[in-house]
């Protein structure tokens, strides 16, 4: 933004100047020689209209890239507010889940230690075994889905920072797509 700004203002810059220049050129020419002076003056005027005619084509052009790259930066906030979005939910959705297996692997702990307190002394042995089989098998089921909703969540996440990086891409093209029309209408005589 502020290069184009800058360009904006160096094109008036430029123009103001030529303008002056041709002027001043016009006046000095025609005085002395009488001969010599309307190719001079002709040129100088021919030459005004050119640069004013390519100054406004400037602006324009200037203008127009202004607005579309504020476009395609709106674009793009919008882009990286919805993959942040979209991330801040698979994370909370996979912290409800681990939280969820969390629960269920502690309801079992806690079925599996009672069982084993109310068994018989001489079955004692038995349901300790049973217990012990029961919560590693929840151990695992529960270690298994806060594995996959991680895994999960890792995705959303790395597709959100392709959707931002995509996103930032393409503002850059547009960028750069305005400049070099701003460019072309300056290198237009």
């Amino acid at each position: 933004m502020n290069k184009l700004i800058l360009t904006l203002v160096a094109g008036v810059v430029a123009t103001s100047a030529c303008a002056q220049t041709a002027t001043t050129t016009t006046t000095t020419t025609t005085a002395p020689v009488a001969v010599t002076a309307p190719a001079p003056a002709t040129t100088a005027t021919t030459a005004t209209t050119v640069d004013a005619d390519n100054a406004k084509a400037i602006v324009k052009a200037e203008a127009r890239a202004e607005v579309d790259v504020a476009k395609a930066e709106a674009k793009e906030m919008k882009v990286v507010a919805k993959a942040d979005e979209k991330a801040a939910k698979a994370v909370a959705d996979a912290q409800e889940k681990k939280a969820k297996a969390h629960a269920k692997a502690v309801k079992v702990h806690a079925n599996a230690a009672e069982k084993v307190t109310k068994a018989d002394p001489e079955d004692r042995a038995k349901e300790i075994a049973k217990a012990e089989e029961k919560v590693s098998e929840a151990n695992l089921k529960a270690e298994k889905t806060m594995i996959k909703a991680d895994e999960k969540a890792l995705k959303v996440q790395v597709g959100a920072a392709a959707d931002k990086a995509t996103a930032s891409a393409k503002t850059e093209q547009v960028r750069a797509e305005a400049m070099a029309d701003v460019h072309k209408a300056a290198a237009k005589k």
